[in-house]
């Protein structure tokens, strides 16, 4: 009641006020005077003791209150937060033994990892030790035979000799009876006939031409040995590697698998792709590369004239082109063996592969460390380096740096061989079935 008598009080105080606000003939009018009337607040200053609040809080916003005025939590909310708490340290603690059992897996697993290895070459090395001794046993056999066939031959000599110095003392003892006069009661001296060696006699040796054989094949198989582990440690970064057809020339075949390609003289029927190389004979993979390491093999027998190699998605589909055709600008690199001559390319500048033999290569392999900026291509089978792209050959294909800087796609590209030769057939890449 009070309450009300005093709004009542306070509003009949600013009618006068307003009388005086709404008569234009006031001289107190305008707003300087109602500035200066502090009768204008008379209603607010009536509440100011009462906090004004239209609507309950929510128990959040009045924890979030306490917390702000520094305003000592309540025990139930201690117990829910201890409860809280108590629920997450039992989390953790069965996280943490759950990593720390993983690491005590981790750790067995790899000694049984290591024990299966030394094992894998400890038979290696029993195989060779045992072929070893085969090998030196079969010299020693050899050795044997030859010892016994001029063992028989110098007793044979010696023979020979024995009967020449009795004939030399024989004939000495005659010369001296005939010296003194006397008469050789013992008759006429035995006449040796000289003795020549036998034709037998100049094959008896060690097998010579044998070893020879067997030093080179065993510098074959410690070559091939050597090859094939270095492959071995790069097919365990191999990666399946799929032709994507939309990106074929129309010209250009997939198999099934998508692991084959074959050139065809009539071109497919069928509308054009954006992705697709329209005047370049050319395909790329299906999966990119955007980190660690990679190795495919791609089958190059059965064609006289390609290019194997990796590009960016940004190299150009349309057109004839440098900007079109591998190795002829910054977005692509490759191998190539045109005129039966092979030569790596990049950034339109090439090199010649001087470390490749009178026959090319069967099989290349191609490796990237996309991390590091490293590209590699091999003969895959003698594993010999074709050529290496990285920042030390920079000067030779004028680049500043090398780093990639966009996801690799795999490669492949027919060239158009000389007039005397048939155009390519097919390219492979290599499926591994590692076991």
């Amino acid at each position: 009641m009070e309450q009300c008598q005093s709004q009542a009080a306070g509003i009949g105080r600013l009618r006068p006020a307003q009388s005086e606000q709404n008569n234009p003939a006031s001289p107190s009018g305008g707003i300087n005077s109602l500035l200066q009337d502090g009768l204008s607040f008379t209603l607010l200053d009536s509440y100011e003791d009462r906090v004004v609040q239209p609507f309950p809080r929510s128990p959040k916003l009045q924890r979030k209150a306490a917390e702000q005025k520094g305003a000592q939590p309540s025990q139930e909310q201690l117990s829910r937060h201890m409860e809280e708490l108590q629920a997450e340290q039992s989390k953790t603690e069965a996280h943490i033994k759950s990593l720390k059992k993983r690491q005590a897996d981790l750790s067995r697993s790899t000694e049984f990892m290591k024990q299966r290895v030394q094992e894998s070459f400890e038979k290696m090395h029993r195989i060779l030790e045992q072929d070893e001794q085969v090998v030196l046993d079969s010299l020693e056999l050899d050795l044997r035979r030859t010892r016994t066939q001029l063992d028989h031959i110098l007793k044979t000599w010696d023979s020979y000799r024995d009967q020449v110095t009795k004939s030399i003392g024989n004939i000495q003892r005659v010369l001296r009876k005939m010296d003194s006069g006397e008469e050789d009661e013992k008759g006429p001296t035995e006449i040796v006939s000289p003795k020549k060696p036998s034709v037998n006699e100049k094959e008896v040796r060690l097998n010579e031409d044998r070893f020879e054989r067997l030093l080179k094949s065993l510098f074959s198989i410690s070559k091939n040995l050597k090859a094939y582990l270095q492959r071995k440690t790069l097919l365990l970064d191999s990666s399946p590697i799929v032709i994507d057809r939309q990106t074929c020339h129309n010209q250009i075949t997939v198999t099934s698998e998508g692991w084959g390609i074959s050139f065809s003289a009539s071109p497919s029927l069928g509308p054009e792709h954006t992705l697709q190389f329209d005047k370049v004979c050319c395909a790329l993979g299906t999966a990119p590369i955007t980190q660690g390491q990679s190795y495919w093999e791609v089958d190059v027998r059965c064609c006289s004239a390609w290019a194997v190699g990796v590009a960016y998605a940004s190299l150009e589909r349309k057109g004839r082109d440098k900007g079109a055709k591998l190795g002829r600008n910054r977005n692509s690199w490759c191998v190539e063996l045109r005129n039966k001559n092979l030569s790596a390319w990049h950034n339109d500048r090439n090199v010649a592969c001087h470390s490749v033999g009178q026959t090319p290569p069967g099989k290349v392999g191609v490796w990237v460390n996309y991390d590091k900026g490293q590209l590699m291509f091999y003969d895959a089978d003698t594993m010999v380096v074709l050529q290496k792209f990285s920042a030390a050959l920079t000067p030779v294909f004028d680049r500043a740096h090398h780093q990639f800087t966009e996801p690799l796609y795999p490669a492949v590209r027919f060239l158009k061989p000389t007039d005397n030769q048939m155009w390519p057939n097919h390219l492979e890449v290599c499926c591994f079935n590692l076991p």
